[in-house]
């Protein structure tokens, strides 16, 4: 019997695995009342084509690909097992991929960013990704919007009724027939002469306002 598990878990692991995550996902979407707060911002920068930073935190990413508005993203994930995961899911969605973390493969990732950046390109990432510490801010996106110059805009999504997984990031799964908040935040940029490390901060705590703010609006729509 545990042959047999293991024979179907491993058929159905890679490709098959993640069309059935995609598909549930979507199913999942459509039961939702969603609101976004802050939309425009998103969309305005993406129209103008400029390349843009959207960041979350890996808790958050399950519903987050419906917030993007337009057709050229890039989703930077890391090449742990559970990374690639997410990279077929993400190939799901149409999003394209750039593979690589600050523990493996992490110049190579920041020179790519940066050029699908200046590119035009618009690029996706956890930044307390792939390992955690839950919610806490690595330097590589402060070092890849400092290097080209692109805003970063902070995105985040609650549930006015979810499930939260054992997890190090605390997977946020909403329940069917919740009603869904996005929340964009205001565009940050790096400053001539910011220290690397006070403006990684200053990215940590504007992330976590604007899920504060989407934990918070979604409480209200609770009640």
């Amino acid at each position: 019997m545990k042959a047999l598990r293991r024979a179907f878990v491993r058929k159905l692991s890679g490709r098959p695995l993640a069309v059935i995550i995609y598909l549930l996902i979507h199913l999942l979407r459509l039961t939702l009342r969603i609101e976004t707060v802050g939309g425009e911002i998103f969309r305005d920068f993406v129209s103008r084509a400029e390349g843009v930073i959207g960041i979350f935190w890996h808790g958050r990413l399950l519903m987050v690909p419906f917030a993007y508005p337009g057709k050229r993203l890039h989703v930077l994930i890391g090449m742990h097992r559970d990374g690639q995961l997410i990279a077929d899911v993400m190939k799901c969605f149409r999003f394209g991929l750039v593979r690589g973390s600050s523990s493996r493969g992490g110049v190579a990732a920041l020179r790519e960013c940066v050029r699908l950046l200046n590119a035009g390109n618009d690029l996706a990432i956890t930044p307390d990704g792939p390992r955690g510490p839950a919610e806490v801010a690595k330097l590589g996106v402060a070092q890849a919007a400092m290097v080209s110059g692109r805003a970063i805009i902070p995105v985040a999504f609650s549930a006015s009724r979810s499930w939260l997984i054992e997890s190090w990031d605390r997977l946020l799964i909403p329940k069917p027939f919740s009603r869904g908040v996005y929340v964009i935040g205001q565009p940050l940029r790096y400053q001539k002469g910011e220290e690397l490390e006070a403006f990684r901060q200053r990215i940590e705590s504007a992330l976590r306002e604007t899920t504060n703010r989407a934990d918070q609006l979604a409480l209200n729509r609770a009640a």
